[in-house]
C-alpha cells in the first residue's frame, strides 16, 4: 500500500492528473475523472496508479514469455524519451512517423528494412567505393530517411504481441492496424479519448513530458523484470539439464560397471565347470600299490 501511496506522490508531481479542457472532453473518461478545477478536467489518480500496475503486470508477462512490444509516440514532446526507453530494453518503436500498414503490410516494410540494411553494409564494408561520389551521396541520404522510419523496427523479425501508444487520439492508425490484427494495445489516455478503444487505459495526461517519462519509465521497469525473470529460468532449467544430464550420465556408468560385473562372475564359474572331470562327478584313483583281489590266484599257483 505504502508504495502506491508514493507512487501516486510522483504521479500528482509529475502532473499526470492535468486533462483537457472541459469542452473538449470525451465523455467516456467519465469513470477517471475526479474533478473540475478552473475548466479543467482533473483526473482520477487512484485510478490511474490501478490502471497502471495492471498494465504493467500485463506487460511484464509478455515480456517474460520473450515477446516484443512495441512503443508508438510520434508526438514532438514524447519522442525523445519513448525511443531510449525503448532502447534500454531493446524494444521496437516508432517515434518519427507511423507508416501506414507498418503492422498490416509487415512483410513490404521488411523489405524496406532490408534494404536499408543492405545499404549499411555497402556504406560500411566499402563495396560502394566503386560507384560514384554523387551515386554514393545518394545511398546515404536514403538510407538516413529510412533509417528515421526504421530504424526502432531494424530488430523486429514478426509482429510485435503489444503496443504501447502514449495518446491513442493521434495514434489512431496505428492503434486501428493493431486491433485488426488482434494485436494487444496499452495507451496513455487522456481526458479527450474514449478509454474503450483500448485494451489496457492508464488515464494519464499525454501532453506534459514529465508525465509521459513517468509513466512510460514505469512500463519499462516491468518489461525489464520481465526478461530477468526470463533469463533466471532459462538459467535454472539449463542447470536442470546439466544435472540431469550427469544424473544420466552416472547411472548409465553404473549400469555398465553391473553389467560388467555379472559378465566377470558368469565366465569365472563357466571356467570351473568346463574344468577337470567336467561333465559328471569326479572318478574314483584306485591306489597303485593294491591290487585286485581275483590277480592273487596266479602268484599263489606259481608258488605251489
Amino acid at each position: 500500500m505504502e508504495n502506491s501511496t508514493s507512487l501516486q506522490q510522483q504521479l500528482l508531481e509529475a502532473g499526470v492528473h492535468f486533462g483537457h479542457l472541459k469542452k473538449k472532453w470525451n465523455p467516456k473518461m467519465l469513470p477517471y475523472i475526479f474533478a473540475e478545477k478552473k475548466g479543467i478536467h482533473i483526473i482520477d489518480l487512484n485510478k490511474t496508479v490501478d490502471h497502471l500496475q495492471e498494465s504493467a503486470a500485463a506487460i511484464k508477462q509478455i515480456a517474460k514469455s520473450g515477446k516484443k512490444i512495441m512503443f508508438v509516440a510520434t508526438k514532438k514532446q514524447a519522442k525523445e524519451i519513448v525511443s531510449e526507453c525503448a532502447k534500454r530494453v531493446n524494444m521496437p518503436y516508432a517515434t518519427e512517423r507511423w507508416l501506414g500498414g507498418m503492422l498490416t503490410n509487415f512483410n513490404t516494410v521488411r523489405k524496406s528494412v532490408k534494404k536499408m540494411q543492405s545499404i549499411e553494409k555497402m556504406l560500411a564494408d566499402g563495396s560502394a567505393e566503386s560507384l560514384t561520389k554523387k551515386e554514393r551521396l545518394t545511398l546515404s541520404r536514403d538510407k538516413e530517411k529510412m533509417e528515421k522510419v526504421l530504424g526502432g523496427i531494424a530488430q523486429l523479425g514478426r509482429l510485435p504481441a503489444a503496443l504501447f501508444l502514449v495518446d491513442i487520439g493521434h495514434e489512431h492508425i496505428a492503434l486501428s492496424e493493431a486491433k485488426r490484427l488482434g494485436i494487444t494495445t496499452f495507451g496513455m489516455v487522456d481526458t479527450n479519448c474514449d478509454p474503450n478503444k483500448v485494451d489496457f487505459a492508464i488515464p494519464a495526461n499525454d501532453d506534459a513530458t514529465k508525465s509521459i517519462a513517468i509513466i512510460t519509465n514505469y512500463i519499462i521497469a516491468a518489461i525489464a523484470e520481465g526478461l530477468t525473470e526470463r533469463q533466471a529460468s532459462k538459467d535454472e532449467e539449463e542447470s536442470d539439464d546439466s544435472h540431469n544430464e550427469n544424473e544420466t550420465k552416472a547411472r548409465r556408468l553404473e549400469a555398465e560397471a553391473q553389467a560388467e560385473a555379472a559378465r566377470g562372475g558368469r565366465s569365472r564359474s563357466g571356467n570351473t565347470a568346463g574344468g577337470p572331470g567336467a561333465g559328471g562327478p569326479p572318478k574314483r584313483r584306485v591306489p597303485g600299490n593294491r591290487r585286485p583281489a581275483g590277480g592273487g590266484g596266479n602268484a599263489g599257483g606259481g608258488r605251489g
